[in-house]
């Protein structure tokens, strides 16, 4: 007998100056929180990502023990590995998790000569286009 699961896939676009493992990581963190990944929907399987991806299998490894590292995937024996669920507390302390992105993006920000309003456009902008439901990019 065989079975077939649906699995979500995702895209990368590969851009110079950052690893191919961190865009890839990216990539997933997106699809996930505007809703093209659910929790309890399977992830690709190491082959899989490696393939639609066009990656290296190892690096498609790297990139299912990072997410599944900072908890955003599941492992699952006999069902693989899926999408996990949101972590559970208050804003705060989910906030802190981004303290150090939030940081690289004021700081890149200041660097290119942006205001407070520009950039708080900018994410709000980003916030409506990657949540479900958003404005299709």
């Amino acid at each position: 007998m065989c079975y077939s699961t649906h699995v979500t896939e995702f895209t990368l676009t590969l851009e110079s100056g950052a690893s191919i493992s961190d865009q890839a990581v990216y990539a997933a963190k997106k699809a996930l929180i505007s809703g093209q990944m659910r929790p309890g929907e399977p992830f690709p399987s190491v082959r899989s990502l490696s393939q639609t991806l066009k990656i290296n299998p190892n690096t498609a490894h790297k990139v299912i023990a990072r997410l599944t590292a900072e908890g955003l995937l599941e492992v699952k024996p006999g069902i693989g590995t899926i999408v996990a669920e949101p972590p559970p507390g208050n804003a705060t302390v989910r906030s802190n998790l981004l303290k150090n992105n939030l940081e690289r993006i004021v700081v890149e920000a200041k660097r290119a000569g942006l205001k407070l309003e520009d950039l708080t456009a900018a994410l709000s902008y980003h916030w409506t286009r990657l949540s479900p439901g958003g404005e299709s990019a």
